[in-house]
C-alpha cells in the first residue's frame, strides 16, 4: 500500500486516481499528524509526500518517520511546487527521501519511480523476512547442538559410569566364580576320603561277614554301587571345577593324545570287544590334559552307550577347514580343525541334542546306562575354552557323530577364566 500525504484535497484525489489507474493500493492523509498515526497502525511499501504542510512540514514528517522502527525503512518520494532550490532538495535527502520531484511532475516519471521503489521495498522485506528466518534457525541449530552435546556429555558420562560399574560388576562375578570353583573343588576332594572308607570297609564286610548271606550281600552291594556312583560324580565335578581356572596353551599332536587315551581305556575296550578306527590327527595349540579329558569322555561315552547286541564301532577323523564353521568346506590350507567321534551305537534323538551338553542332564535312566551327566558337559566347556565350537548329530539306534571345530592357533597364550 502506498500511503500520500498533501493538505490539499485536489493533490490527493489526483495522485490517488493516478496510483489506482494503474493498480496500486493507496491511502491518503492531510496533514503530517494524520500520516503518523497511519503509520503506526497499518504497513505501507511508500510515502508520497508533499513538503509544503502547515504545522508540520515534509522534512519534520520525514525525520519523524525515520526515527522508528517500525517505520524508518520505507522509502520516501517529496513533492514540491514551491522548494525547487538545491538546499532544499539536499535537506529532503537529508531528512531521509529517497527521491525528491517537483511539480508538476511528469506522471510517467512519476509511476516509474513508484514502480521502482515499491519493488526495491517489498524484495528489501522480503529479504529481511529471509534473514530473520535464517538467524532464527542459526539460533534453533545453536539450541540444539548445544543439547546434543549436553546429552553426549551426559551419555559419555552415563557410558563411564556404567562401563565402571559393569568391570565392578564383572571382577566380582569373576571373584564369586573363582571362590566358588575353589569351594567345590575342596568340597568335592574331601568327600573322597570318607567315600573310599565307605567302599573299603562295605567291600571288607560283604566278603568276610556276608558271603553265607545272600540278601544281605545282595543290599550291600547296592550300597556299594551308590557310592561307586558318588564317587564318579565326585571325580566328574572336580574335573568340572577344574576347567574354571586358566592353563597354558601348546603344541598337542592329537594322535598322540588319543593313542595315551586309548591306552587308558584298554581293559574298558577289551571289556566291550571295541574296534577303533583312528585316523590322523593335527597337531594344534591347546590343553594337553584337557585334550585328553575331552578324547577320554567321548570314547567312554560311546562305549557306556553302545549296542548290547552288537561290538561298538568308534572312527575318530579329522580334516582342515577355512572357518569356524560345522558345515565349512574342506581346506587343506585351512587355521581350523574338524574333528568327528562316530559311533555305531543307540544314538539319540537330535530335538534334544542341546539337552546332552548340559550339565546333569541325562536321556536314559540311570538303571539303562551308568553315568554322571556331566561328560559331554565337561567336553562341551573344554570346547569352548579352546575358542571352538562342538555339535553332535544322531537317529534312535543308527549311532551318533560329535564333531568338534578347534583353532589350529590361539590368539592369547593363556586360556581367559570363567
Amino acid at each position: 500500500m502506498i500511503l500520500i500525504v498533501d493538505d490539499l484535497a485536489e493533490n490527493l484525489f489526483s495522485l490517488k486516481t493516478l496510483l489506482q489507474h494503474h493498480a496500486y493500493e493507496v491511502d491518503t492523509a492531510s496533514s503530517g499528524e494524520e500520516a503518523l498515526k497511519k503509520l503506526l497502525r497499518k504497513e505501507y511499501s511508500l510515502i508520497i509526500l508533499d513538503v509544503q504542510m502547515p504545522e508540520m512540514d515534509g522534512y519534520e514528517v520525514a525525520e519523524a518517520v525515520n526515527s522508528l522502527n517500525k517505520t524508518r525503512d520505507i522509502p520516501i518520494i517529496f513533492l514540491s511546487a514551491v522548494n525547487t532550490d538545491k538546499r532544499f532538495v539536499n535537506r529532503g535527502y537529508q531528512s531521509g527521501g529517497v527521491d525528491y520531484l517537483s511539480k508538476p511532475f511528469d506522471p510517467d516519471l512519476l509511476l516509474l519511480k513508484v514502480k521502482t521503489f515499491v519493488r526495491l521495498y517489498e524484495q528489501t522485506r522480503e529479504l529481511k523476512q529471509v534473514q530473520d528466518m535464517l538467524h532464527k534457525e542459526i539460533e534453533s541449530r545453536k539450541r540444539a547442538q548445544a543439547e546434543v552435546e549436553s546429552m553426549n556429555l551426559s551419555l559419555e558420562e552415563k557410558i563411564t559410569q556404567r562401563t565402571r560399574e559393569l568391570i565392578y560388576s564383572n571382577q566380582d562375578l569373576e571373584n564369586r566364580n573363582t571362590e566358588l570353583a575353589q569351594y567345590a573343588y575342596l568340597a568335592s576332594h574331601d568327600l573322597q576320603e570318607p567315600l573310599r572308607k565307605i567302599l573299603l570297609f562295605c567291600k571288607v564286610i560283604r566278603e568276610k561277614h556276608l558271603a553265607e548271606t545272600q540278601d544281605a550281600k545282595t543290599q550291600i552291594n547296592k550300597v556299594i554301587a551308590s557310592t561307586e556312583r558318588m564317587r564318579d560324580l565326585i571325580q566328574d565335578l572336580l574335573s568340572h571345577s577344574n576347567l574354571s581356572g586358566t592353563s597354558p596353551f601348546t603344541k598337542v599332536d592329537l594322535s598322540e593324545v588319543i593313542e595315551n587315551t586309548l591306552s587308558d581305556l584298554e581293559v574298558a575296550l577289551h571289556e566291550k570287544n571295541a574296534r577303533i578306527s583312528l585316523e590322523k590327527m593335527p597337531v594344534l595349540e591347546a590343553v594337553p590334559g584337557q585334550m585328553r579329558q575331552l578324547f577320554q569322555n567321548l570314547i567312554s561315552n560311546a562305549l557306556k552307550f553302545s549296542k548290547p547286541d552288537s561290538a561298538p564301532e568308534i572312527l575318530m577323523k579329522s580334516e582342515l577347514i577355512a572357518s569356524k564353521d560345522i558345515d565349512a568346506t574342506p581346506d587343506p590350507r585351512g587355521e581350523y580343525a574338524r574333528i568327528q567321534v562316530i559311533d555305531n551305537g543307540i544314538g539319540f534323538d537330535e530335538a534334544y541334542r542341546d539337552k546332552i551338553f548340559t550339565i546333569f542332564q541325562r536321556l536314559h535312566g540311570r538303571s539303562e546306562y551308568e553315568g554322571t551327566g556331566i561328560g559331554l558337559a565337561i567336553v562341551k566347556k573344554i570346547v569352548e575354552k579352546h575358542n571352538g565350537l562342538i555339535g553332535a548329530k544322531s537317529r534312535e539306534g543308527e549311532g551318533a557323530a560329535f564333531t568338534i571345530i578347534l583353532p589350529l592357533h590361539q590368539t592369547t597364550s593363556l586360556q581367559r577364566p570363567e
